[in-house]
């Protein structure tokens, strides 16, 4: 026996593997699991117990024209079919507040600025919370403390602080709380995990993924609606706990630009990667250590006249290393577009996993194939060496479906508060390393961030950096 991955060794490795190939048949139709491998977060939880027909009434707290749009949107569109209404919506900006009456045919009664008076509301049952990040944690804190359950968009925290204290209230509340990283809703991420768990690839060595674009003018540099003004919007309760400074209608809308309201890629893009590939080792870990180097040097916001330059990088690449020995890392840009693919890599075999999450194939190490003569076509399939193709691909609606009914049944949704504490922990080293040029070290233990000569690191928070926080 192989005590480093609990598998035979030697010859009776082949035997293993045909007896196993039915158990990772085992994955749906669609290729999602029904909860996740690494276990479930099921609590005592406060606010109306919702049964399997019962309506859920959302509302949506911070309904921008990106994502918080794209939620009240799709979830009053889906309505019946998920069973849910979109009961209420919350924003600072009054235009939005008008679009959302009209689009969900909601009442002035239903309709806030203040996100406190709405969850003082006893019929809401769940929010979406879709604010710039600094709110992500105050808001998810006070919804489950109100009995709501939750959907957070990505990233999960502004800060590290902040993740232990949405993930301490998650374990205290019981409330059915997820991430906005759809790609975690992806079939072949889920069919992976069972590969891995069930030792067929071998050691886990190293994961890679990328998520890169190019836009000429600059990435982020949205139109600015000529109604954002300090009287309709506002603008110290939009900055919440970051420091007073003079209403900026450039920094409402194009806020992932600045380090004060947006880690940049870090915080946008990158977590739509470290969800789903750190779920597929089976058992996300804490990082024991991140490194991250981000440059700035093509200045494409120098196309956008009235913009000032963002402060975060326009590429950043990141390496995590975690207990079980793997290698992780994740490149993401926003000058150029392309991207390598996502691998899994083995001592035994790689994982290759389609940009959209809908296809697998595990590719065997030369010195192993001969370990897989002799097995069945079925026996092939099963394990990945034939391309699995048809899985569900990644999907906002999924993932927001996926939501809703581990809400009726109690179980854990795929961006479930183990899994995001764990990928919040990454980013917020990730920036920790990059902005104060250090490699940063994780204990899970302590949660103390130190340097390589055991000096502590007092964690980025708002303020922290001058200039910049």
């Amino acid at each position: 026996m192989d005590n480093r991955t609990n598998q035979p060794a030697g010859d009776s490795r082949r035997t293993f593997i045909k007896k196993t190939a039915a158990v990772t048949a085992a994955v749906t139709a669609t290729g999602i699991l029904k909860t996740p491998v690494y276990g479930q977060n099921k609590a005592p939880s406060t606010g109306r117990v919702i049964g399997a027909n019962d309506r859920i009434a959302v509302a949506v707290i911070g309904v921008g024209a990106g994502i918080g749009k794209n939620h009240l949107e799709g979830i009053h569109k889906n309505a019946s079919q998920n069973n849910v209404v979109v009961a209420a919506a919350c924003d600072l900006f009054n235009k939005r507040r008008d679009w959302a009456k009209e689009k969900a045919g909601l009442k002035d009664s239903d309709l806030f600025s203040d996100y406190r008076k709405l969850l003082e509301r006893g019929d809401i049952d769940a929010v979406v919370v879709a604010t710039h990040d600094p709110w992500h944690a105050p808001i998810s804190i006070d919804a489950m403390n109100a009995g709501k359950h939750v959907y957070c968009e990505k990233p999960m925290t502004r800060y590290l602080d902040e993740a232990f204290k949405v993930h301490d209230a998650v374990k205290k509340t019981g409330k059915c709380f997820t991430v906005g990283s759809q790609g975690a809703s992806a079939g072949a991420w889920h069919k992976a995990a069972q590969l891995i768990t069930a030792g067929k690839i071998g050691q886990l060595v190293w994961a890679q993924g990328f998520y890169c674009r190019n836009n000429p003018k600059g990435e982020w540099n949205y139109a600015i609606e000529k109604e954002s003004t300090p009287e309709n919007i506002d603008w110290k309760a939009w900055l919440g706990p970051v420091s007073n400074r003079p209403f900026s209608a450039d920094a409402f809308h194009r806020w992932r630009k600045y380090y004060p309201y947006c880690g940049g890629l870090l915080g946008d893009l990158v977590p739509h990667r470290l969800h789903p590939l750190m779920l597929a080792t089976g058992k996300p870990e804490f990082p024991t250590r991140v490194t991250s180097i981000g440059t700035r040097h093509v200045h494409t916001d120098r196309k956008t006249p009235g913009t000032p330059e963002r402060d975060v990088p326009e590429h950043v690449q990141l390496s995590a290393e975690f207990p079980n020995g793997m290698l992780l890392t994740v490149s993401s840009s926003t000058v150029n577009a392309k991207s390598d693919g996502f691998r899994i890599y083995g001592h035994q075999a790689t994982l290759e996993i389609g940009d959209s999450g809908n296809v697998l194939q595990m590719i065997p190490e030369r010195g192993f194939a001969d370990e897989y003569e002799g097995l069945t076509e079925v026996e092939r399939k099963d394990l990945g060496i034939e391309p699995i193709k048809g899985l569900q691909h990644e999907d906002i609606r999924v993932h927001e479906k996926n939501w809703f009914d581990c809400i009726r049944s109690g179980k854990a949704p795929n961006a479930n508060i183990d899994l995001a504490v764990r990928v919040q922990t990454v980013i917020s080293l990730a920036e920790i390393a990059e902005r104060l040029k250090i490699t940063a070290l994780f204990d899970e233990k302590t949660r103390k961030v130190t340097t390589a000569d055991g000096k502590e690191v007092k964690p980025l928070t708002y303020g922290s950096v001058k200039g910049l926080s």
